[in-house]
């Protein structure tokens, strides 16, 4: 069980599998992009699982979220599912994509035992979706949504950043696509995880500001905290439902209290939160030849020392020098 000094159970683990992108959103990394990680850094698919296994069957972990960078970018990422699908006891499987390439592989990780698909999509609006993201992708992000759609990858949710004088105008019409299509929508505050290091608290479009305009067009019931559990996301019905729409309100509306997350570098580090500034080495301990409780003991030991929380509303913050791409999200 991996268990911290505040009595939290991690039992969702979220896994990156590589740092590179084929996007350059503008609230991520830089127009030339980062010095990724070099291929010896990364961990292995055989590595990859072996942790997945460790996490799932010694340390009561039932959950994993695949993500980047950009997963679909990983050349084994459906073989790696399809492996983890036959672990006993069967974690249920995520991803967190782009969207772009999930068109051409929707179907394939659906068979391969993927559960379900979170796709960043920020814009209805191409020329938006162009200045924000620096790339000519928006159809084919709408059109792996469908794909997914189509292969059973349900439910397929869609996560919208808002970003001051580009999108932030356009939450009700997100809200009325997602829910003429069936995707669940979840808008996510803009988080201090960009590589420039530019974000501010001032400069950000809060939970409370999307939910003042979305309640312009629709009638919001939330859901409530038992609903939620440990989900990151609020929830409301969306004009009584069944349609919700779901808000990750990470600085304004922190969920320290209840999270139930350990996290998983593409180089094979652990991270106890998003915002933490350290990290605790397994691939070392892997390639050492250290066996699975080994592994399972400094797994268990890093995520004792978990703090309270983020520390975002703490005057002394600072963000961590790695960035989200590198980090997952």
């Amino acid at each position: 069980m991996l268990i911290d000094t505040y009595g939290r159970v991690a039992t969702d683990l979220r896994v990156s599998l590589t740092d590179r992108c084929n996007l350059r959103c503008t609230y991520c990394m830089p127009e030339e992009g980062l010095q990724w990680l070099a291929k010896p850094d990364l961990l292995t698919d055989d590595e990859i699982v072996r942790l997945i296994r460790v996490a799932v069957t010694q340390l009561g972990v039932g959950e994993v979220r695949f993500t980047g960078g950009e997963p679909l970018l990983r050349p084994g990422l459906v073989s790696i599912v399809e492996r983890c699908a036959a672990l006993e006891p069967r974690p249920r499987m995520s991803l967190t994509t782009n969207g772009i390439g999930l068109q051409r592989t929707a179907r394939a990780l659906k068979d391969a035992g993927l559960d379900r698909v979170n796709v960043s999509l920020d814009t209805l609006r191409p020329e938006v979706f162009q200045t924000l993201t620096r790339r000519k992708r928006h159809q084919d992000v709408l059109d792996g949504l469908e794909a997914a759609r189509a292969a059973g990858l349900d439910p397929v949710k869609v996560n919208a950043v808002l970003m001051p004088g580009l999108n932030d105008d356009e939450a009700p019409d997100l809200l009325a696509w997602a829910v003429r299509n069936g995707y669940e929508l979840r808008f996510i505050e803009q988080m201090p995880l960009d590589a420039q290091h530019g974000w501010t608290r001032d400069g950000m479009v809060t939970a409370g500001d999307i939910l003042a305009t979305l309640r312009t067009r629709f009638d919001l019931t939330p859901e409530g905290d038992e609903a939620r559990g440990a989900a990151p996301a609020e929830r409301w019905l969306v004009d009584g439902g069944p349609a919700r729409v779901g808000v990750i309100a990470s600085v304004t509306r922190p969920f320290c209290r209840a999270c139930d997350r350990t996290r998983l570098t593409a180089d094979g580090q652990v991270r106890t939160c998003l915002f933490a500034r350290e990290e605790s080495d397994l691939r070392g301990a892997l390639r050492a030849g250290e066996p699975d409780e080994e592994i399972a003991r400094l797994w268990k030991l890093a995520m004792w020392g978990k703090k309270a929380g983020s520390g975002l509303d703490d005057p002394s913050f600072l963000q961590p020098d790695r960035p989200m791409s590198a980090i997952g999200g």
